[in-house]
């Protein structure tokens, strides 16, 4: 099936952001093995299917990325400034999951390596994740009802 439509259309891509609480409040993030940002940290993500919602995007990259199957998942926002990634306009829900403890986890799919990270201490993250892992910890605030 083909499509052409007089004006252009954004990708989209879905991330899922996994906190764990214990011992102390981490995150994981996956080592990018393609460009752009090759080698850089980001969260699990990628480009939307034709046959899947947002929230199935979210769960699959995750799974491929990292291993790790989620099933509750909290929509953090959704972010779509224009030149947010170098390969073009690109919209991404970013969707968050919280688990007790960190579980083990390993790089696969176009990840290179996929690691916990205490929230503390986080590494420089590639495209606009550093704004949206601000809005994912107030998001965690909220839901584990933290002030």
């Amino acid at each position: 099936m083909s499509y052409v439509y007089k004006y252009p259309r954004p990708a989209v891509t879905a991330d899922c952001i996994v906190f764990s609480r214990y011992p102390k409040p981490q995150v994981l993030l996956i080592r990018r093995g393609n460009e752009p940002f090759k080698g850089e940290w980001a969260f699990p993500g990628g480009f939307l299917n034709m046959d899947e919602t947002v929230q199935e995007c979210a769960r699959r990259e995750l799974e491929e990325e990292t291993g790790l199957v989620v099933q509750d998942i909290h929509l953090v926002g959704v972010y779509s400034r224009p030149g947010r990634d170098p390969r073009g306009h690109t919209v991404t829900p970013a969707f968050l999951s919280i688990m007790d403890y960190p579980l083990d986890v390993c790089g696969g799919d176009d990840a290179a390596q996929a690691q916990w990270f205490p929230l503390n201490q986080l590494p420089v993250l590639a495209f606009d994740h550093g704004e949206i892992i601000s809005d994912a910890m107030r998001l965690f605030s909220q839901l584990e009802g933290y002030q």
